[in-house]
């Protein structure tokens, strides 16, 4: 929706917003205008020098992570003079330096407000105060500098030199990134602080999505005219592109939304609106062009919303096509659609609606940020809440994840009832930078997991609640582009290597590994693209959107969802009646996995044996055999691959014996001596063992500590096998008091 307005006589170069509602403009006409959205009102603010030509407009932040500005009310204004002036909103220049030879092509704050640069005619790049005062001079060249932009961290600057883009740290020591992007004069460039993409527009009538390293994401189609404007939206999801009688608005990944034609000239200059649902550009012909994003959609299973006007949303449901229209006080900013509920955000208002009852929605006021309807409010050092997206928060019924953004290693969990760091505190820390996390939403807070991809595209799986223990993370795939966790069950979704992947039990690998590969599904994904990105996974569908920006709907089994069901309520006999009707070895195989991890020997020994798995059915039996619920535990544990973990369930059982024999079978020799000489007992039966061994594969024994102990100790299996026997009976008489105690136990509290 376009609004086109004309006060300025000549050229207008430079627009800024105030406030979501409020905009000033600059023009060759000398005058500095304030635009009001709400009046529709326009007043002068301030009539320049009849010399001075106004370039570039750059408001000083209003926030700065996360928090409010207190008292920042300039903006930096550049002009053809060659000089910079910081104006306060009165009107009012505070200063004015000169910056640089000839023209000062563009003047920008970095994000937390603690510097300033500007790019001129000179071909000059230089740094200043907050209060105007030179600091360095970054760079020196033949060519105009005829655009720059921080970088996220405001520790790079990205600028043009002729048809090449150029990403300077400002470290000196610090490799420079240098690249050639355009067949003409580049003559825009933006870098988005919540994506790290980076958007150029050239005299070749271009516009290019780059990643940090300066790789080509995307490359339009020639335009008829060079691109003269370009701008990231706020949350990094959109980006608007102005040309000659042209708006085009784009999704992140480069393909256009929408196309208009304003009769307005060329658009020489692009804004956002903090909240990102305006946009305002400055005309060649004296105009100032407005425009608001409406027509967006949401859609979940049977519903779809959309946003008509900026305060009207429309609620179709496809199933009996009942429409129902929501009207809001002020103008809509955001929207989300899952799990049965509509959250809506304008201005000043939360509004959240349950698919029941369109009617009657739950409100509350935001003031600044804050709701009258808190849960918690997790904070961590450094951690700037302001640039955050969808790719580096996760929420889950209890849980936060939130990836650093001054470090893209670190993940923070926080506990989202207490806003709370979980556990001992520590973040999890990634070996490299991580692209996209995302929590599980199902099952109880003890087992929840976290996926995460990095930046090798890579996928990795670990437990949030570590219980103690290191983080166990499990590569689970590789060349991975997007993911999504099902809605009503723990499915992971992915597109791998072009290839639609279903993992349809991920959190087997930490129960048994051998498993993952069998619980994993691929589809074709002969019409999808490397960028493809994954919506979302609702039920048994998986909704796509190409790098074209078509909608690929793909659905996948329901039986794995279902088989999940039965698990967590113990429904076992269904859970196998499923298996035997679907004649699936993928289903058996996450019934195998779901089995052991609910200690459901039984059935687990049923599946493994439908999969072929002998050696697995054979352990599972002799674990079924066990005298105690102690030792069978730790043995479960040590299927798992959980070593430490079993050792202390059996030393915690004073089951001595068992341990030792564990670091026996799984050849740990000089741990299984250790207990054995701690505990002062089968130290004979490991020497035994040990001996036993190295005649299998005719060796002679080097160990320190074997020799030492084996000059002091006889071997003989016939003792050796009647104190074994000994310990199984002393086991099966603890397990039957147990079992006696439990039932008397049992029988008083009845009789009460």
């Amino acid at each position: 929706m376009l609004l086109d307005c004309s006060e300025h006589r000549e050229l207008v170069s430079c627009v800024g917003w105030t406030s979501a509602d409020e905009l000033f403009s600059c023009s060759d006409d000398h005058l500095i205008l304030k635009w009001n959205l709400v009046t529709g009102d326009t007043s002068v603010v301030v009539k320049l020098h009849d010399e001075t030509f106004p370039i570039d407009l750059h408001w000083f932040p209003r926030t700065v992570s996360g928090k409010k500005q207190v008292g920042a009310e300039i903006f930096a204004l550049t002009s053809s003079d060659g000089k910079l002036h910081l104006v306060s909103k009165s009107g009012r220049i505070e200063k004015s330096v000169e910056a640089h030879r000839g023209a000062v092509l563009a003047g920008r704050w970095n994000h937390d407000g603690t510097a300033l640069i500007t790019a001129g005619e000179d071909g000059q790049l230089k740094i200043w105060s907050k209060t105007g005062m030179l600091r360095s001079t970054l760079a020196q060249q033949g060519t105009p500098v005829y655009s720059a932009a921080w970088g996220p961290d405001s520790s790079r600057v990205l600028y043009t030199f002729g048809r090449q883009l150029i990403v300077k740290p400002l470290q000196p020591s610090a490799k420079i990134l240098q690249w050639k992007a355009h067949d003409g004069v580049i003559l825009k460039v933006d870098w988005s602080a919540v994506n790290d993409l980076i958007l150029s527009g050239g005299e070749d009538c271009k516009y290019k999505v780059w990643d940090s390293y300066g790789r080509l994401l995307f490359s339009s189609s020639s335009h008829d005219y060079p691109i003269t404007s370009v701008a990231w939206a706020p949350d990094g999801e959109l980006f608007a592109m102005g040309s000659f009688n042209t708006l085009r608005l784009c999704d992140k990944t480069g393909w256009s939304y929408s196309l208009e034609k304003p009769g307005t000239g060329s658009v020489l200059a692009l804004t956002w609106s903090a909240d990102g649902s305006q946009l305002a550009g400055a005309c060649g012909n004296g105009h100032v062009l407005f425009a608001h994003v409406v027509e967006q959609r949401w859609d979940w299973k049977n519903f779809q919303i959309t946003l008509t006007k900026r305060r009207t949303m429309q609620v179709r449901n496809v199933l009996n096509d009942a429409v129902d229209i929501l009207e809001f006080r002020d103008r809509v900013i955001k929207a989300s659609l899952s799990h049965g509920h509509l959250v809506v955000t304008t201005s000043v208002q939360c509004y959240v609606y349950s698919a029941m009852n369109w009617n009657t929605p739950l409100i509350f006021d935001l003031k600044e940020g804050s709701v009258s309807r808190l849960v918690s409010s997790p904070k961590s050092p450094g951690l700037r809440m302001d640039i955050l997206n969808t790719q580096s928060v996760s929420l889950s019924n209890d849980t936060i994840a939130i990836r650093d953004t001054s470090d893209e290693r670190v993940i923070f969990l926080f506990d989202a009832q207490t806003g709370k760091a979980i556990g001992d505190g520590k973040p999890l820390v990634h070996k490299i930078e991580v692209v996209l996390i995302a929590l599980d939403q199902c099952g109880s807070s003890s087992d929840r997991r976290i996926a995460l991809i990095d930046k090798n595209r890579d996928l990795y799986l670990t437990s949030v609640r570590k219980l103690g223990r290191a983080h166990s993370i499990h590569k689970i795939g590789s060349m991975v582009d997007s993911m999504a966790w099902n809605d009503s069950a723990n499915l992971l979704c992915g597109i791998q290597d072009k290839c639609l992947t279903v993992w349809y039990h991920p959190s087997v690998v930490f129960v048994d590994k051998d498993l993952l590969p069998k619980t994993i599904f691929a589809k074709d994904g002969s019409e999808l693209s490397r960028a493809s990105q994954i919506l979302s996974f609702v039920g048994s569908q998986v909704t796509l959107r190409r790098v074209d920006g078509s909608l690929v709907c793909s659905t996948v089994s329901p039986y794995p969802a279902l088989l999940q069901e039965y698990s967590s309520s113990a429904r076992w006999e269904d859970a196998l009646r499923i298996c035997r009707f679907a004649k699936d070895q993928t289903l058996w195989s996450c019934l195998a996995g779901l089995a052991m991890a609910n200690r459901e020997l039984s059935t687990a020994e049923v599946a493994y044996a439908a999969i072929g798995e002998i050696d697995k059915v054979q352990y599972i039996s002799f674990i079924q055999e066990l005298p105690s619920k102690d030792s069978s535990l730790a043995h479960i544990l040590l299927f798992s691959g959980h070593v430490q973990e079993a050792e202390g369930t059996l030393m915690q059982a004073n089951l001595i014996y068992h341990a030792i024999q564990m670091h026996i079978n799984l050849y740990n020799w000089d741990r299984a001596l250790e207990l054995a000489v701690k505990h002062k007992t089968h130290v004979d039966t490991v020497l035994a063992h040990r001996q036993k061994f190295l005649q299998e594969f005719g060796k002679q024994e080097t160990n320190k500590r074997f020799l030492q102990y084996s000059e002091g100790v006889e071997v003989d299996w016939e003792k050796i096998q009647a104190k074994i026997e000994m310990e199984f009976a002393k086991e099966r008489e603890r397990a039957a008091d147990k079992q006696t105690q439990s039932s008397i136990r049992s029988s008083v509290s009845v009789r009460r």
